[in-house]
């Protein structure tokens, strides 16, 4: 067994350690690619790994535990330290890192009275469930019982959502009542009220910033001095890139130059974190989102222009930081254990496409809708993906009103488009043309909650209020749940074509209709690629039932990345859900990482 503590420096077994770690989201990486990032983490020079353990992935539906697959935390924490790797572990109910809502599981925006990240007694009472079951999986993994576990943080950026010292407190005790007995940390900007506002008695304050490492430095130093706190410095987030939203006008990219500038100034006066090492996939629905000005919705892709990009490979940025920690700490490197190829499988053609509404009755299950109030997405039980409302017009109408609709709003008359509304457009007046008999049908889209300051109680999706017909409430509505999971995919009848043709691709009757379309392709040897959507609108792409994640035309990103444990050497399908009616009737996969 051996000891970690926090003195001026922090001491391992009694001796000085300096802390040169990197981040690795183990659930944005495959498991099978795990071993491989954190090679790569050690031949960097780093001597320890840095992880978040999402709520939402590990307590996907209230009691309902996943510790296995991508989800798999030990197994990670077990494979760094066979590499003789330390971990910081960052276990908070909330964790930000640009994930759906900040990791919170969605399921507690429906739970009555329950308010996040303050003192609470609902909330308290999940937190305290979870809890329950996470922490005995940790306890073991701490260095004290064998273990590689050196430190552990309470909450996570806490100084930029509130100050409520007795929440903290409350984390902080429940851990330690849960058996966590390596030193604790948090983490906060180190300017003004923020970086005060996140500390917690009992933990060693770290900052996180991406530049100018002298001045924030010395200001955490004043600062921790003012409250008390002594201990070694240290960055916990050194930010040495960025992450992208959908529509921005490039890829998100640091300055080399100014990031190796700072990283000497770290090594020489305390610790650091490279945040993000490998940043990995927003895989599924659980991108996060930001609101600022507009909704900004994270692409698929998690780069981060990271040492190690999306898909594992080393670039200048690694080879530089490499050369800087060699100077400030021996190692050497280790040969890498996992082969990893790319190939291009060229171009695939579409086989069949069949409507969303053709096949709705068969997917998903009307539910019938009291009164005129619509329910949003987490009071009908769904977390993530699309829900859709439908109802049929008793009388003329020549405008619409959306009242509380979230995020994005596809409108359909009788099945074909009529408008698409974005964020704070879904409040505007539209101007339609409906008789007695017509069907309106709103398919709303969830682009991923909110994940970080005080919008994050907000993130309550699809449409809450009610719908205004030439200013009067519209009622007699259905919903049907679309969050297009593996059972929903399988109930798709293919052979319910919407065109007039085999493919089921030209001279369809629903050219606007959201639509799934079918490719199967063979493959004798599976390697990474990467699968381009040019030609194709926005949707999402599941390869042998697993969702691959969300794409759109607005770009930057121009290609999914496909890792090569998801395809399977023979038949593989990969399904296409399309929501603005722009289809090919091909796509290609590609050997480069070209993703933006």
């Amino acid at each position: 067994m051996s000891t970690f503590e926090i003195k001026d420096t922090f001491l391992l077994d009694g001796k000085p350690f300096q802390i040169i770690s990197g981040s690795i989201h183990y659930f944005r990486v495959v498991p099978q690619y795990w071993q491989d990032r954190l090679e790569k983490l050690k031949n960097m020079g780093c001597n320890t790994v840095e992880t978040y353990i999402p709520w939402n992935i590990t307590e996907p539906r209230k009691g309902e535990f996943h510790f296995d697959g991508l989800c798999d935390f030990e197994k990670f924490l077990d494979l760094a330290q066979k590499l003789g790797l330390y971990a910081i572990v960052r276990p908070s109910p909330y964790i930000c890192a640009e994930w759906e809502l900040g990791g919170l599981p969605s399921w507690l925006l429906n739970v009555p009275g329950l308010e996040v990240r303050c003192k609470n007694e609902p909330y308290y009472q999940n937190v305290r469930d979870y809890y329950k079951v996470l922490l005995p999986r940790l306890v073991n993994h701490q260095i004290d019982k064998g273990g590689n576990i050196i430190l552990m943080q309470i909450e996570n950026e806490y100084g930029y959502y509130g100050k409520d010292m007795s929440y903290m407190q409350f984390l902080e005790g429940l851990m330690r009542e849960g058996g966590i007995t390596v030193p604790f940390v948090t983490s906060d900007g180190p300017w003004g009220k923020m970086f005060i506002n996140g500390q917690c008695n009992g933990a060693l304050p770290t900052g996180n910033f991406g530049s100018h490492a002298r001045p924030l430095f010395a200001n955490m130093k004043r600062m921790m001095k003012k409250t008390g706190n002594r201990g070694p410095l240290m960055c916990m987030e050194f930010w040495i890139g960025w992450f992208d939203a959908w529509g921005n006008s490039e890829h998100k990219k640091s300055k080399l130059k100014r990031n190796i500038k700072d990283l000497h100034y770290m090594l020489k006066k305390g610790n650091v974190n490279f945040y993000m090492f490998h940043g990995g996939t927003n895989f599924g629905f659980m991108n996060g989102s930001n609101y600022y000005a507009k909704l900004t919705p994270d692409t698929t892709s998690y780069d981060y222009d990271a040492p190690l990009s999306e898909d594992g490979k080393i670039t200048e940025k690694y080879r530089a930081f490499q050369e800087v920690i060699k100077k400030y700490r021996d190692f050497e490197e280790l040969p890498l254990s996992t082969q990893i190829k790319q190939k291009a499988y060229g171009v695939i053609k579409a086989e069949k496409t069949v409507s969303l509404f053709d096949i709705l009755p068969q997917i998903a299950q009307a539910h019938a809708v009291e009164g005129d109030k619509l329910p949003g997405m987490e009071e009908t039980g769904q977390d993530y993906g699309y829900i859709l409302y439908e109802n049929t017009a008793s009388a003329p109408y020549s405008s619409l009103k959306i009242e509380d609709g979230q995020d994005r709003i596809n409108a359909y008359k009788n099945q074909k488009g009529i408008f698409t509304a974005f964020d704070k457009e879904t409040a505007d007046l539209q101007k339609v043309d409906f008789t007695a008999g017509d069907r309106l049908s709103l398919l709303v889209e969830n682009l991923g909650r909110v994940n970080f300051a005080n919008k994050i109680p907000f993130q309550r999706k699809g449409i809450k209020g009610k719908v205004l017909a030439d200013g009067n409430a519209l009622s007699g509505w259905n919903y049907y749940n679309l969050n297009l999971d593996s059972a929903q995919l399988s109930k798709i009848n293919w052979d319910k074509l919407s065109g007039k043709d085999d493919s089921g691709l030209a001279g369809m009757d629903k050219a606007s209709s959201p639509t799934f379309t079918r490719f199967t392709f063979d493959v004798s040897e599976a390697c990474d690629t990467y699968l381009d959507f040019t030609g194709w609108g926005k949707g999402c792409i599941f390869l042998n039932g697993f969702n691959l994640g969300r794409f759109w035309e607005i770009g930057p990103q121009k290609r999914l990345y496909v890792p090569a444990p998801l395809l399977k050497n023979g038949k593989n399908e990969l399904i296409v859900f399309e929501t603005e009616g722009k289809r090919s009737g091909s796509m290609e996969f590609f050997a480069e990482h070209k993703l933006f």
